[in-house]
């Protein structure tokens, strides 16, 4: 690669320039090897012993995100909430935490039963995570910006000096954004998390999470040493397709984010819509954070609140042609969800909302679509 220092995206659709020294192939091997030898004085000057750590698939995807975060270092794991829960699972026992009251639902629900303190707080308010802060006695503060499905913001600089001041950690949960649109390393977080089922693998193809730190300190190495002796271990043929995925990572997030503008934007207007959630709206009431932190766009997330209730939600939801019905985010593909639906009775999501994941189609299809859906549902 050339001495100047180059873009994020040349870094992705590159993979760091790698190329095999002994092929010249410019697309990685996908190593299955589970040991590895031991030199004559079984010593293992190669660095790699047994492929639940050390599996050579892992470097490349590793390393690139790495790159794209600013950090000291990266993990893959197996999903998303694995690469979580390896976080709070190498606090000591019984370390209280800060967490957001809306927030991805299974990991929410996991910390209901987790051996952490946990008090869960409204995270768009500074103000409200300084006062849930136990002196002496809180070790990590745990935001989810945009957090699923209602796209508020946080401020995340706001919340690493409260972190910080506490002697606590800060960690990320920058799925919804990516390195594309936020670097929360940059902005004083210790930690960051993916679910790269969505948009870093980006093709609904691959179960996947990461976790990036900015130090390779103390906290780190029991984070490495939690995956290593929990078996969160990602397959070497996923870590390929991850790889794979991120080197579109750019041109993903960059579409989805101009769809997702365009198709907000008209739905704010629509007479069967009662509100828009999305926080490139000058509207949104973290629309200030979100331009400040959120860099080239505000994601291709989004939701609507159906103006005739939950009924009229899920019948637009039925009525669709393009969008999909189904789980998840992130991909290429445009999805939408009744999420009230889906996360129960215990759940903070409106039961008029429809989540959207808008993906890389033409945007004037996918708005004429849920614009249709919506008319059709409205006369039912």
């Amino acid at each position: 690669m050339p001495d100047k220092p180059l873009h994020p995206a040349t870094l992705a659709a590159q993979a760091l320039g790698w190329t095999d020294p002994s092929t010249g192939a410019v697309i990685m091997p996908i190593h299955t090897a589970t040991t590895f030898i031991r030199d004559p004085d079984n010593q293992y000057r190669r660095g790699r012993s047994y492929g639940r750590a050390d599996n050579p698939t892992y470097d490349q995807p590793e390393q690139l995100l790495t790159a794209l975060e600013g950090g000291a270092g990266s993990l893959l794991f197996p999903s998303g909430m694995a690469a979580a829960t390896a976080i709070f699972g190498s606090l000591p026992p019984q370390s209280h935490v800060i967490v957001p009251q809306v927030m991805y639902w299974a990991l929410r629900r996991w910390l209901g039963n987790a051996n952490l303190s946990a008090d869960f707080v409204d995270a768009t308010s500074l103000d409200a995570i300084a006062a849930a802060v136990r002196p002496g006695q809180t070790r990590l503060i745990w935001i989810e910006t945009p957090a699923n499905p209602l796209w508020s913001v946080t401020d995340i600089a706001g919340a690493a000096e409260i972190a910080h001041r506490a002697g606590a950690l800060l960690a990320v949960d920058s799925t919804v954004a990516t390195p594309v649109l936020t670097r929360p390393i940059e902005l004083g977080a210790d930690l960051v998390m993916h679910s790269a089922t969505k948009y870093l693998n980006g093709h609904s193809d691959v179960m996947a999470g990461t976790v990036t730190t900015a130090r390779n300190d103390e906290f780190w190495r029991r984070i490495v040493a939690e995956r290593s002796g929990g078996g969160a271990i990602m397959g070497g043929f996923e870590a390929y397709l991850l790889l794979r995925g991120m080197r579109t990572l750019y041109l993903r997030v960059e579409r989805a984010c101009r769809s997702a503008e365009t198709i907000a934007a008209a739905l704010a207007g629509n007479p069967n819509v009662a509100a828009v959630l999305y926080p490139g709206l000058p509207n949104h009431p973290q629309h200030a954070i979100a331009r400040r932190q959120m860099r080239g766009g505000f994601g291709g997330m989004m939701s609507i609140r159906v103006k005739s209730g939950e009924a009229a939600a899920i019948a637009t939801a039925a009525r669709v042609e393009l969008w999909k019905r189904a789980t998840s985010l992130g991909g290429v593909e445009s999805l939408i969800e009744h999420r009230a639906s889906i996360e129960g009775p215990d759940t903070p999501v409106p039961p008029d909302l429809l989540r959207m994941s808008v993906g890389c189609e033409d945007p004037a299809d996918l708005l004429s679509d849920i614009e249709q859906a919506l008319a059709a549902a409205s006369r039912s």
